[in-house]
């Protein structure tokens, strides 16, 4: 769902990058609220500076029929590649991202592919009813999200550093929003990074597919 640019059709190749990202310009991202209409978050130039792993840089799609998530938080940062990575393009080695937080979620019919140059790696899991992925601790960097959202006790505009409804503290400054639950349905996201404490996938089943998810 999981820590943290356009949406791809489906078995469309690797998104068209973004101009390169500058360290001292503000940065303006749609934060994916469809039920509850959109928010703009805003990362000022302290608030973009910190990274949480090293991404590959090739972005990946995850799909759910459905999340249900308690401890939501969102917000922004910047995910790095390493030095010379052949993925960075124009960018510069650096992806804008949207970190969402879960302290525990379930997805319901969850797929996830990346393109590896005409050929996915396409993984399925929680397929079977009353079998869903369970995630605790769970974190997205997402360049783009969409669905059907609500939230419960939903709170917008604060500072990412004082976040306590997942446990994930952003950077100082950087505007986002947490909730007590969040519920998505028909759920898209483009990633570039998902960490979890325990990630459970019932029914798991990976392949190489000529089609993405």
């Amino acid at each position: 769902m999981a820590s943290s640019s356009s949406t791809p059709s489906e078995g469309a190749a690797t998104p068209a990058r973004r101009g390169r990202v500058r360290w001292r310009r503000t940065a303006v991202m749609a934060v994916p609220a469809a039920a509850v209409g959109a928010t703009l978050m805003v990362l000022t130039a302290q608030g973009v500076l910190g990274a949480q792993i090293t991404i590959s840089g090739m972005p990946f799609v995850v799909t759910a029929d459905k999340l249900d998530g308690q401890g939501f938080e969102q917000f922004g940062q910047l995910d790095h590649m390493p030095d010379g990575s052949p993925n960075a393009g124009n960018t510069g080695g650096t992806e804008l991202v949207v970190v969402s937080a879960i302290r525990h979620a379930t997805l319901t019919n969850l797929c996830q592919s990346v393109d590896l140059g005409g050929i996915n790696l396409h993984i399925t899991a929680g397929t079977k009813a009353g079998h869903p992925v369970e995630a605790n601790n769970l974190t997205t960097d997402s360049s783009d999200i969409t669905g059907n959202a609500s939230f419960d006790n939903i709170e917008i505009g604060g500072d990412a550093s004082t976040f306590t409804k997942a446990g994930v503290a952003g950077r100082s400054g950087v505007f986002g929003q947490q909730a007590d639950t969040v519920l998505i349905n028909n759920l898209r996201q483009t990633n570039y990074a998902t960490t979890a404490v325990k990630f459970t996938l019932p029914n798991l089943h990976l392949n190489f597919s000529d089609s993405a998810c």
